[in-house]
């Protein structure tokens, strides 16, 4: 009985190392980062709180269409010489009274300025919706970024060992080579030499693997970033077949997908509503009112004379005073601006200027999205053409790599020549990682303006 407890006990312990080993070695995808970027994100919490925002600016427009109502009252206590409001004569005594009443009010024309920020606070809902939606792009394509970046370093790497292998490896046939009399002394000290550089070549990579690792995880902004890694993916530098469309082609489909215009060109609304509503304050405004009130006392009141002196009698009950005292007001009242220190036209010409700037900023960004266009699309074939170019070279590195082992194998060929083939051939392979991730970034930074999400949903 006591050995089946302990085994439970040791089974539970290795599932839970278990589980826990899985959880600290996750491998985070793409999708996983973009998702989980845009879930945490601080500016994208804070573009979903402006959006909050704008909603509650326009509940704060349509109230302005609803009439105002308001109930009032007071109970006051007069001590002294006072006038009594009830019957009118000063009184050397305390007195109490109560005064109760409602009031409302309501819009009926005020130059359609009421119309005009209802529409301004609806657009500016739309346009706290295309500002959130162009911070997650930005935010997905800064997480691709970094990590391609990190792959290309991990691919780096694997370079380096590969190489620093073959480096071992030839310093060991060097030194079966001098013992045998075929190579000089001095070549094995070459082969040393580079095997120590390839060494310190390793370190570096394993620096800029790390490092890449944390600016992914602060793009992330995760708090235990120390076991953080991403999961190797096989993405190959094919030719999109958005490369195939025109400059042309993609700046038209840009204007229609991306945000940046859409933006701008809602911020032209707005301003537009905002210089309709200034110019709606020169025109009259018109409002319906509405006012109840009544009243009630609590001192004697007189209910005749007795010569000059009053006869008095107990106040009335309270409910029957305030249904004898009630009164109704109501009406229209107008107010047509004259004169009020030139305010409104100085709004009105700010609102202008205002407009003004948003018609200029609206056509500086059409232009900032044709340049980006072409400055993307003409990275990105150049890109494609750098890793062709690349391939190319890397495969004529390779033979002569190749071919000087072969020479220095029989001794034709000294260490140091080696060592400058197999530097070459090491450069033509980092170039080939570098040149291929730059491509998938480039193309990932094409789609993107041809309407392609970084991610693609299944």
């Amino acid at each position: 009985m006591k050995q089946t407890i302990i085994s439970k006990i040791t089974l539970t312990i290795v599932l839970f190392l278990g589980l826990l080993s899985q959880a600290q070695t996750k491998k985070w995808t793409l999708e996983d980062c973009v998702d989980y970027a845009i879930k945490n994100n601080i500016s994208i919490k804070q573009s979903e709180l402006d959006i909050k925002s704008a909603s509650i600016e326009k509940s704060a427009a349509v109230g302005n269409f609803l009439p105002s109502f308001n109930i009032n009252g007071s109970h006051s206590w007069n001590i002294g010489l006072n006038q009594n409001i009830t019957t009118g004569l000063l009184e050397n005594q305390t007195t109490q009274f109560t005064s109760a009443g409602i009031n409302s009010s309501v819009a009926i024309y005020n130059g359609m300025q009421n119309q005009n920020r209802l529409r301004r606070a609806n657009l500016a809902i739309v346009a706290s919706k295309f500002q959130l939606s162009k911070m997650k792009d930005d935010i997905s394509l800064n997480i691709a970024n970094a990590f391609l970046q990190i792959l290309f370093n991990k691919e780096n790497l694997k370079v380096q060992k590969e190489q620093l292998s073959n480096t071992e490896k030839q310093l060991l046939r060097s030194q079966e080579l001098v013992n045998a009399g075929v190579v000089p002394r001095g070549d094995l000290l070459d082969i040393k030499a580079t095997f120590a550089t390839n060494n310190q070549a390793i370190v570096t990579a394993e620096n800029a693997l790390l490092i890449s690792k944390l600016s992914l995880a602060q793009l992330l902004q995760l708090e235990n970033f120390q076991d953080f890694d991403v999961a190797e993916a096989n993405y190959n530098a094919k030719e999109s077949k958005t490369l195939l469309q025109t400059p042309a082609a993609i700046f038209a489909k840009a204007k229609e997908e991306r945000v940046e215009l859409k933006i701008a060109k809602t911020n032209l609304e707005i301003a537009e509503r905002d210089f309709k509503i200034a110019k709606g304050a020169f025109q009259p405004s018109l409002q319906g009112f509405y006012s109840f009130s009544t009243r009630a006392g609590y001192s004697d009141r007189v209910i005749g004379y007795s010569g000059t002196t009053p006869i008095l009698a107990p106040a009335l009950p309270v409910f029957e005073q305030f249904d004898n005292n009630k009164g109704h007001s109501f009406g229209l009242q107008m107010n047509i601006p004259v004169l009020n220190g030139f305010a409104t036209k100085n709004n009105v010409d700010r609102s202008k200027i205002a407009l003004d700037r948003s018609k200029i900023a609206f056509s500086q960004q059409e232009l900032d999205l044709e340049r980006n266009v072409y400055t993307a699309f003409t990275d990105a074939k150049g890109a494609m053409k750098a890793n062709e170019s690349a391939i190319i070279t890397l495969e004529a590195r390779q033979e002569a790599y190749n071919y000087a082992k072969e020479k220095f194998a029989v001794g034709m060929l000294n260490a140091f020549d080696l060592n400058q083939s197999q530097t070459l051939f090491v450069n033509a392979q980092s170039e080939v990682v570098r040149t291929k991730y730059d491509y998938i970034f480039r193309v990932k930074v094409i789609e993107f303006y041809f309407g392609i999400p970084i991610i693609k949903k299944q």
